[in-house]
Formats: C-alpha cells, structure tokens, sequence
C-alpha cells in the first residue's frame, strides 16, 4: 500500500479536526463578544430575550451571580442542572458541556462564559450549539463516498453526528460499542487498546476486515479528545487513491509544461492587451470616482435638510414657547383682570396643542424611519371615519371662511377592516394642509371614491383632497415627500409646520400596501390622491333590523345623481327598495302618480338645498299627500343648527349629515322616534349626561404638578378623587377601599415601584367582583396606538392621552359610569 496514500490520509483528517477546531474556537470567540454586549447592556435580561435563534446557536441563556436560575431567549426559565461539565473539557478556556439531545431532537452541546463589568463577574452566559452546524465546514464525500466517517463524544462515546456524503448509516443511533458490532470490531485486546488511545486523547489506526474488506480503521481526537472522528476506508480505496495521486502528479507536470508553452504564447498578445486594459481600469475610476462624489453630494443633501429641519425646528419650537412664557408673564401682571386672563390662557393653550402637535409629529418620524410602526386592524365604518374627520376640518375651514365639500360615491361597503386611527391621521394631515395653504373664501374637497373591486373580498377605494389653495412648484413637488423638506415663500413661510407631515402620510400608506399622488400647479391648487384596498367583513348585512321596523321602501330626493346612486349601492344588502327623484318636483310627481297605489314609501330621504324647491317646501307639499306616520329624513351638508331651526318645525322630520351611509340612516331613523322636541331640554340632557359631579376616583400618579393639575380639574367638575404615587400604592388602596368607594381608577403608566400596567394587571386578578368590574383608564404621555394596545391588554378599560382634555376624560368616563339622575 502506498505510504503517500496514507499519510494523505493523514493529512485528510488532520484538516477535518482543524476545521472542527477553528470553528469551536470562533464561536467562543463569538460568545465571548456577546457577554462583553450584555455586561454594556441596561437589562441582560431583555437583551437575552431579543435574540433570535439560528442553525449553529439554538439557544441564549444567562444566569445572574448568586442565583440558580435565569432566563433562556425562548422565554423559559433556565438552570445549569440539566448540564454536564463534569469532563472538564474546554475551547480557548471556556467550559465544554457533555452532548445531549436538545428540545429539537438534535445533538448540542453548550459552553458557558462569564460576563464581567469593571472587573467583576455579574452573570454566566450560556449557549447551546448544534452538531448538525459543522456540516457547512466539513467536505462532502470522502474517498469517494466509500469512506465512513463519524462524530463521538468521547464522555457518553455517542455518535452524535455523521456529516453528509460520509457514508450510509446515521449519526444519533449508535454509540462505540455499535459502531464495534456493526464492523466485527470483537477482538478484546483492541478494544482495549482503543479505548486506552481515546483515555488518553491521542490518534489511532488500525487495519480490520470489514464486511469482507480489507479496512484501515482510524480514531482522531478533536480539541484535546473532548470529541473524536471515528470510520473506516477500505484498503483499495487508499491504493486507488495512491494511484490517483500519482497520476494526477503526472497530469499536473504535462499540464505545467502546456502552461508554459502557452504562456510564452500569450506573453506578446498580453503586451497588446495592456495598454486597452489600462485604459478600461481608468474608466472605471472615473465611474467609481464619479459615484463616490454623487454619494457625497446626497450625504451632504441630507445632512443640509437635517440640519435645515433643525434650524426650522428651532423656530417652529420657540415660537410656541415664547407664546408660553410671554404670556406667562403677562398672566402674572394682569391676575386681576378676568377678560385679558381668559385671552392669555386661551392663547397658551393653542401654542401648547401646536407645540404637541410638533413633537408628535417627530416622534412619528422616529417610529417610521426605526421601522417600529405598528397598524392595529380592525372594523370599522366609512360614516365614522368621515363624521369624525369633518368634525375636526370644518371647524377650521369656518374659521377661514372657506367652503368645505365632502362626497362619497360609488362605495359598496361601508364597513370595511383596516386601521381606522391611521387612515384618519392620513386624512387629517392631507385636510389640515389644504386649510392652511387656502386662502380666506377658498374651496376644499373631501372625496371618497370607490373604484372597481380586484378581489370580491377587497374594497377598493380612492381618497381625492383638492383645494384651490397656493399650489407648489414643480420643483417642490419632486421632495414634498422627504421627510424635513418644506416649501419655501414668503406666502408659505407663515405657515407653521415641521415638513415631516407628508413624510408620515406616504409611509403610513404604503405600510398599508396604497399609493399616494399629488397634483399641482402654483396658485391653481393641488390635488393629493390615495388609494386603498380596505378588507371587507363578514356578515355585514343589516335586512333583519330594517324589515323588523318595517321598512321595505323608500324614496331618496336629491338633486345629485351620483348621490343618489350612492344609496341604491349602499342599501343594496338590505332588502329595501330605493326610488329616487332629482328633484322635489319629481318627486311630487311621483307620490302623485301613485297616489292610492302601491307607491307607499316608509322613509322618505330628502336633500335639504335643492335648486326652484329646497328641501323644506318639499317637504311641506309631500305632507298633503302622505302621512306623518311616514318620517322625512333630511341629508344635508350645512351646519345643524340651521337644520334643526326649521326642521323641527314639522312634525315627524330629522335629519343626519352628508354623506349617505347606511349607519347614519339607522342611527337617524332611531333617533327620530325617541328625540325630545325641546331642544333646550336635549341640550341640558347632554351636559348632564358627560357631568362627572358626585364620583370619586383612585388616581396613581408620580409627578406632583400633573396630580395638583388633575385634582383641581376634577374640582371643577365637583369630583373628587384620592391621589397615590405609584401603582403599588394604588393596588394597596384599592385592597383596602370598601366596594363602593371609588367610581374608577384614573391610572399613570411609568411610575417607580411598580408602573400602571403591573398595578392594573394584579388590581383585575384580586378575588373580589369589583376588581373585575371597575373601569381602569390609563393617563399617560405614552400615546402611541401600541402604548393603547398594551393598556388595553394589561386589563385596562381605556386610554387617554396626556395632556388631558377634560372634555375627551369625561366622555371616555361616561362610557364605563353610566348617567345616574
């Protein structure tokens, strides 16, 4: 047999146990970089915890000095019991653990390190490897696929791994002494011999016949014998791999020798090929060059609108701030005059919602660009989202004299699942834009369009905010999106805003896989479109509740044929019939011509503003012809005093703002059959129904001014409350209150000792039926809807932002204490 054959052999394995080696000392070595991140680390808890695992590290764990347990990264409570360092092996000083079978069913072993911080041990880490991770490192074959290879433990003597292509039996069912039965290894003296050479942490190899072949058996100690390579090749395996070597030396030198031939050959082609080299290398330094300065140029682009934002930031701050405090001091000067003291705290409270309104807008920013934003899917009503979008725009738009149209049209459903707090940030940035950047007497529109379905299961629709405001520049237009970038004129300029509105709507959309566009041209306008697909659920249909009022019919007045369309679309699930009229006169016509028929409607939907006969002599000529049994809803787009000034008037009349949705009709249609008639009455029932007079509420609060803030607020409202510091001393107080004796808890989030969700968590799990019962509502500055989320998951009731508006407080406590006379 050739030497050269076996000592290639040799080298064959020498190189396997080296690359097991290199591996084991750089996961040390990696090992050793993490502890190093835990002891810099805040919380090595929750650092352990934000590991995600891998094929080679499976698992993190740490236990802190002086404890016997700690935590693993897959959340489960770790100790050291379960592990075996007892051989006392080690990889570059780190404690080797006995193999085991692991969660998975995959051989691992773990290796602990200590974490360290200014020289002393504070914890231990702990990571568990896999076998299965050496694959990648080792070769795949091995003389040919005819020589057999395995991984031992030397402690337990398993065969814990067999790498890929190394043969035809599996790793993990065997141990040495299968491995001697499988190959006819009986003799006793060699069994004796072998397991002295692995005590002992040396090589070995022996020739034995296996399966009738001559073999060399080989057992090669890996990182000081803590494992070892074990297997066999047949002895004609090693000799033809002899003379694969010497023939392959035979081919190497005629191929040296062709390569030299032809070298000389292509030295001259070479030369002619130098100088057009040359000069390709130098074009790509100039591209390269060329890219380098196009990257500087953007880096020093967005570093400019950084530090332009900053500077506008700067400005945009102060100027609220100086509101503030000037009128601070003026509130001092001027205590004793009641009129000026009104104006200056109205003033100060409109630069503090604006300054509010700035760090949220950056704080959102911040949450974008880190990738942190989270949407909160649910269902919800087109109604509600534009009633509380209008509700927010019209006032503003008044305030500026400006005329504000919402339409909606050719929406098939109106109930829709997506996130409703998102979409209505959307449109309140791209609405409050068209307000600030409209003149006095401008226009403004609010459509909601609804586009051709791509799925049955999808509502597909288009947003349009138009104005005929300032327009911007085609320059402008191409950076309105970048974050930090506003346009610039003297118009503009006295318009407050950060530049990072239009930042936030674009990724908001395309976080919820839309699209925006924007249209404009300078003292023209712009238009901004957004479309969406928003799911649909199901079981939206609501025919039970209109065929159990009785409604079959009605008959929708409205000079708009779109709108009208809208309805039929809208009711189409209902089992209603909807006749329409473009006008009152048609619809006269109508009521006449079926006069005595079968055109008896139930509910008769009548446009308020209509051209020749508006809504109310309509209204009064259709009454001689049906009866006041039959309600007449008007639609109107105006403001509702006006409505209701002339509506009421007549009997059995209501209305309900445009426009049309199918839970606004219902919500009019109850409502008309249980409205009192004195409006002042209604007016009085409203108040008293958000009144807080009488209750008495527990409040967990840390910070002294924002608890003398909330108490006297409480005052005005003739509530009552009692003050603790922290969540622990509200859970000790609520223990020992009497069952009565609070009306709710008003909750902070991050306070010392124990913080509100902690406190709220452990108040619901009290063995008492009031802890389960009382309304908790957190109060916090955390006001992001994923701080909602976790309040609403720790048990509380509801959430409410700081600062605090009163208004929002009482009506989100009245949803939880119902009004007692």
């Amino acid at each position: 047999m050739s030497t050269s054959a076996i000592h290639n052999l040799s080298a064959s394995l020498d190189l396997i146990r080296n690359t097991i080696e290199s591996v084991l000392v750089k996961e040390t070595e990696f090992q050793m970089l993490i502890a190093q991140e835990i002891a810099s680390s805040n919380d090595s808890y929750e650092f352990i915890r934000s590991y995600e695992s891998n094929r080679t590290m499976v698992k993190m764990s740490i236990i802190l000095s002086g404890e016997t347990e700690g935590i693993s990264s897959t959340g489960e409570v770790f100790t050291e019991k379960d592990l075996d360092f007892s051989f006392g092996k080690t990889v570059n000083k780190l404690p080797l653990s006995q193999s085991y079978l692991n969660s998975m069913g995959t051989w691992a072993y773990t290796m602990k390190c200590p974490v360290t911080k200014n020289g002393k041990e504070i914890a231990t880490l702990y990571v568990e490897y896999t076998f299965d991770s050496f694959e990648d490192a080792l070769p795949y074959g091995f003389y040919n696929n005819s020589a057999m290879l395995y991984i031992m433990d030397t402690k337990s003597q398993r065969l814990v791994l067999k790498p890929t292509g190394m043969g035809e039996r599996n790793a993990g069912h065997l141990n040495l002494d299968d491995f001697y039965r499988a190959n006819n290894i009986l003799e006793a003296s060699l069994q004796k011999a072998v397991s002295e050479t692995i005590d002992a942490g040396d090589d070995i190899m022996f020739y034995h016949d296996i399966q009738n072949k001559n073999s060399l058996i080989y057992m090669w100690a890996v990182n000081n014998g803590a494992i070892y390579l074990i297997g066999h090749v047949p002895i004609d395996a090693i000799q033809q791999e002899g003379r694969t070597v010497n023939h392959n030396i035979l081919i190497v030198v005629v191929i040296m020798l062709a390569a030299f031939l032809l070298c000389c050959s292509l030295y001259y082609f070479s030369q002619r090929e130098d100088d057009k080299i040359r000069k390709e290398r130098e074009a790509e330094r100039e591209i390269h060059n060329k890219q380098l300065a196009e990257a500087l140029q953007a880096a020093q682009i967005a570093s400019n609108s950084k530090t332009t934002f900053l500077s506008n930031m700067s400005h945009d701050i102060r100027t609220p701030m100086n509101v503030i405090l000037g009128f601070t001091t003026l509130l001092a000067k001027d205590a004793d005059n009641p009129v000026k003291v009104r104006e200056y705290t109205r003033k100060i409270t409109a630069s503090g919602q604006h300054l509010l309104s700035l760090i949220n807008d950056v704080l959102d920013v911040s949450k974008i660009e880190s990738g942190k934003v989270v949407l909160t899917v649910g269902e919800f009503t087109l109604n509600n989202l534009v009633s509380s979008v209008e509700a927010i725009i019209r006032p503003m738009a008044k305030e500026k004299s400006q005329s504000f149209y919402v339409s909606v049209t050719d929406i098939k459903h109106e109930y829709v699942v997506g996130d409703e707090t998102r979409i209505n940030q959307i449109l309140i940035n791209l609405l409050s834009n068209a307000v600030k950047y409209t003149p006095e007497n401008g226009n403004i529109w609010f459509r909601i369009i609804g586009l051709p379905q791509r799925s049955s299961q999808y509502e597909h629709i288009r947003i349009e905010v138009e104005d005929d405001g300032y327009g911007m520049t085609p320059e402008y237009l191409e950076t309105i999106f970048d974050a930090f970038t506003r346009v610039e004129n003297s118009t503009t300029n006295k318009v407050q805003g950060t530049g990072l509105g239009m930042a936030i709507t674009k990724n908001i959309v395309e976080l919820m896989g839309g699209t925006i566009e924007v249209f404009s041209e300078v003292d023209k306008g712009s238009l901004f479109r957004v479309d969406l697909e928003l799911r649909i659920p199901n079981g939206q249909s609501d025919a039970e509740f209109w065929k159990g009022n009785g409604i079959t019919k009605i008959l929708a007045v409205d000079d708009d044929k779109e709108v009208c369309n809208s309805i039929q679309t809208l009711m189409r699930d209902t089992d209603v019939q909807v006749d329409i009229a473009l006008s009152g006169e048609e619809a006269l016509r109508m009521i006449q011509s079926f006069e005595g028929g079968d055109a008896d409607y139930d509910v008769i939907l009548l446009d308020w503003k209509m051209p020749k006969m508006d809504g109310v002599e309509t209204a009064a000529m259709l009454r001689r012809f049906i009866p006041v049994s039959v309600p007449i809803l008007f639609l109107t787009a105006y403001d509702g005093d006006e409505v209701l000034n002339e509506a009421y008037s007549m009997d059995n009349v209501g209305f309900f703002a445009k426009p049309f949705f199918v839970s606004a009709f219902k919500e009019a249609f109850l409502k008309i059959h249980t409205k009192p008639h004195d409006k002042k009455a209604m007016s009085v029932s409203e108040e008293e129904r958000n009144s807080l007079c009488g209750l008495h509420f527990l409040v967990a609060e840390d910070n002294d001014i924002n608890a003398e803030i909330l108490s006297e607020l409480l005052g005005i409202e003739d509530a009552s409350c009692e003050i603790v510091e922290n969540g622990q001393l509200a859970l000790e107080r609520f223990i020992g209150s009497s069952s009565d004796e609070f009306d709710a808890i008003l909750m902070d989030i991050q306070m010392p000792v124990m913080n509100g969700y902690e406190a709220a968590r452990k108040i619901r799990a009290l063995e008492r039926p009031d802890a389960k019962e009382i309304p908790i509502i957190a109060m916090t500055a955390n006001a992001f809807s994923e701080d909602v989320k976790d309040a609403l998951n720790a048990g509380m009731d509801a959430h409410v932002a700081k600062p605090i508006d009163m208004e929002l407080l009482k009506k989100t406590i009245r949803q939880y204490i119902p009004y007692r006379a």
